[in-house]
């Protein structure tokens, strides 16, 4: 074998080492204590991209960036630069077991495939975790993250930043005051996908950029040549890599309406779309997700609406809206509307200007002054992350515990799509009760070495 091979074949058999405790069983070590003037030592696994934002928040937040991982250096450059101090890894797995001691905490936030194997092996290291969204690449990561929080009992947090925001914590406090009556439909619709979509044939082999690991950016997913299109955004659109529009998005834009009703896990999910393909996630596509009764709470029909048909963005038609012509605009491109027998609330994640109709306006401003603020708030999910994981704080509220099943949720959406038949859930079993093809999909095969 060459170096190289033997660095691999070493790091892979580590790796199955760590992934093999928690199959066995296994102890987590709880984090040191802090004290008055301690901060949080945190690794940024992925420096680029959406890594800048994280690694950058977190240490707006108070911890202290102790050492960046990251498969492009070009990509990673500026924050190299900006935490001179921090010791550099290509590889996540070899960064752990280097360093990992002097490691508290660890911001995730590679591209969707590998969210799964950097978060469960740090979790189990007894690292606090930022992971940002969609937790998961696959309906099973996301259940095993969340059983992997429950008993390592570290500090979680999915990156769906908004869920800490005023608007959505306010707005989950006035549908529940039932501010629109008992809820039975929600509409939610975004603009994306902004990236290319629909593809039927991979890109031809190119030359691997200078400074990046396509190896290590690989991952767990299938090994593919590289390829122009890939690499640094367009990832999303790959069945590979990404969770197309819906998993970029959904973990926004649903979370108010899946919060405020305790949806759950739907019973039924369907789904229209144009150019699937067995390599790409479609151009347009919308899901009906059924959601049965929660104790007295009626049943919910759940839509999302993505991309373009015809050249026009899909939402919810006018006769949904009650005529309400904004939403197929889309504030920001992006939005939802919940149905209560009271009324229909229009929403953006953004901004507490929500709009109420179908209900008497002094009706309206009685119930959102008689409404109490019953969840906490915050200066923002780094902040809430941070403060929770060296003792200063409430348990984040999209802790995997509860981020987990939501990506359950969301993600089931794709398996409609890729089975291309109605799918009927059993979400204790995991499985589809009805689709073979839906099955194929609950989880993915991992390249060895990666294996959860």
């Amino acid at each position: 074998m060459t170096n190289l091979q033997n660095k691999t074949e070493m790091t892979r058999r580590r790796f199955i080492g760590a992934s093999a405790v928690a199959t066995f069983g296994f102890q987590v070590v709880p984090s040191r204590v802090f004290g008055a003037n301690s901060r949080l030592a945190v690794a940024g696994i992925g420096a680029g991209g959406k890594g800048r934002a994280d690694v950058s928040g977190a240490a707006a937040a108070g911890a202290d960036i102790v050492a960046l991982c990251d498969v492009d250096e070009s990509r990673a450059a500026g924050m190299f630069k900006a935490h001179p101090k921090a010791k550099r890894f290509p590889d996540f797995r070899v960064m752990l077991e280097k360093i990992g001691k002097s490691i508290d905490a660890c911001t995730i936030s590679t591209p969707d495939h590998t969210h799964a194997a950097a978060t469960s092996m740090a979790m189990k290291m007894g690292k606090h975790c930022y992971t940002q969204k969609p937790l998961t690449h696959n309906v099973y990561e996301a259940r095993h993250l969340t059983r992997l929080a429950k008993r390592t009992g570290v500090t979680t947090q999915m990156g769906n930043q908004a869920h800490a925001g005023e608007p959505i914590r306010r707005a989950v406090e006035l549908v529940r005051a039932g501010i629109i009556g008992n809820v039975t439909e929600a509409h939610i619709w975004t603009n994306r996908p902004i990236w290319p979509q629909g593809m039927k044939a991979r890109p031809a082999k190119a030359d691997v950029p200078n400074g990046l690991d396509w190896d290590m950016w690989l991952g767990p997913a299938p090994h593919r040549p590289y390829g122009k299109g890939y690499v640094p955004f367009a990832w999303r659109g790959w069945w590979d890599f990404g969770t197309g529009a819906l998993g970029d998005m959904a973990c926004h834009i649903m979370d108010m309406a899946w919060w405020s009703l305790e949806l759950g896990s739907p019973t039924r999910v369907s789904a229209r779309h144009g150019g699937n393909t067995g390599e790409s996630a479609p151009n347009w596509a919308v899901i009906d997700y059924q959601f049965g009764y929660r104790g007295s709470r009626p049943p919910v029909k759940l839509t999302w609406y993505d991309g373009k048909k015809d050249g026009v963005q899909n939402a919810p038609s006018l006769e949904a809206t009650g005529g309400v012509e904004m939403v197929a605009k889309g504030r920001k491109g992006y939005g939802s509307m919940l149905v209560g027998d009271k009324g229909r609330m229009f929403f953006n994640r953004s901004s507490t200007q929500w709009m109420i109709t179908g209900r008497d306006a002094d009706e309206v401003k009685q119930i959102e002054a008689n409404t109490p603020k019953t969840l906490p708030r915050t200066e923002g999910n780094y902040v809430e992350w941070v403060n929770a994981a060296t003792g200063n704080g409430h348990k984040p509220l999209s802790r995997f515990e509860i981020a987990g099943p939501f990506t359950e949720m969301v993600l089931l959406g794709n398996l409609a799509i890729r089975a291309g038949e109605p799918v009927q859930w059993d979400a204790e079993a995991l499985r589809s009760t009805n689709s073979d093809k839906a099955n194929r999909h609950v989880r993915r095969e991992y390249r060895s070495g990666w294996k959860l």
